[in-house]
Formats: structure tokens, sequence, C-alpha cells
């Protein structure tokens, strides 16, 4: 499992495949700073001095809360299945290097009814390997970090 070095920016992403071996993603909003209006893994940066792992269980759980009062249906880490591997890529929003950490996972919730985070995404979807090319609406030519990771997550399978 990698380390963050201290100076380091780190994200960490999340591939949740359904019963039937299709990969959830979904659309971040227009108006996002990084990658607008493209389709995203769960996932987001890892805070300085939190683990990967920490980081993935926090961004799960973020992207689909979970109200305790209400009946509404969100997502929780449960397992995680293998790391789909580590990559290092620079983003369109001027910050510089960052290194992503990519991971197969188990969530605990009900998948058909994920629940997206207010603002910052507009859509999802799940994605066989019939769906992939949808992957790279929106991204500039040759960025396609999403496409390849749940391409490799959909490798994985078994």
């Amino acid at each position: 499992m990698p380390v963050p070095r201290p100076g380091e920016t780190w994200a960490v992403g999340a591939v949740v495949l359904d019963a039937d071996g299709r990969a959830f993603a979904q659309r971040r909003s227009p108006g996002r700073r990084l990658f607008p209006d493209c389709w995203d893994i769960v996932g987001g940066h890892v805070e300085p001095g939190e683990t990967l792992l920490a980081a993935l269980a926090r961004e799960v759980e973020v992207g689909f809360p979970m109200p305790k009062a209400r009946g509404e249906t969100g997502w929780r880490l449960r397992t995680v299945r293998r790391l789909i591997g580590v990559s290092t890529w620079e983003g369109d929003d001027g910050q510089g290097l960052r290194h992503e950490a990519d991971f197969v996972i188990d969530v605990d919730g009900d998948l058909a009814r994920p629940r997206l985070e207010p603002g910052k995404h507009t859509a999802y979807g799940w994605f066989g390997p019939e769906d992939l090319e949808r992957l790279k609406e929106n991204r500039a030519p040759g960025e396609t970090l999403v496409h390849d990771v749940i391409a490799a997550a959909l490798d994985l399978r078994g």
C-alpha cells in the first residue's frame, strides 16, 4: 500500500461493481473547477496525515451520506477488494501534480438508489465493457484515467 509523503498531493478513487459486474460512475457538475461535466468514480483528496484507506472510507461516506433520522439510502465502505493501481496526473485546475490510488471496493447500501452529492454531481450510470467509451465524454484527447481505471476494475472481477 502506498504511503503519501509530506508535500505530495494524493487522491483516492473507488470502483463499485454491481451484481451484473458493471462499474458505477457519476457525472461531475458543469461548474466544478476540476474536470467539469466529466464522468468520474467515487473518491477525492487525501487530507494531510490521513492514510489512503481512511480517505477512501471518508470519501465513500461523504459522497453518499446516510442520514440516520431519514430512510434515504447511502453507501458505506464495507470491503476493499484490491488496489487497482497508482497513477500520477495533473488536473485542468492549475493545482499541480497529483498521485491517485484506485481501488475496487464493496459497499453497504442500496446500489439501485445511489445518492449524488448535491451541487457536485448531476447524473450517475452503471458501465459495462460496452459502455466504456462514454467515460471519455468531455475529456481532452488522451485523458483516459477514469476510462482506464474502470476498464481495469472490470478485468479484475472474479
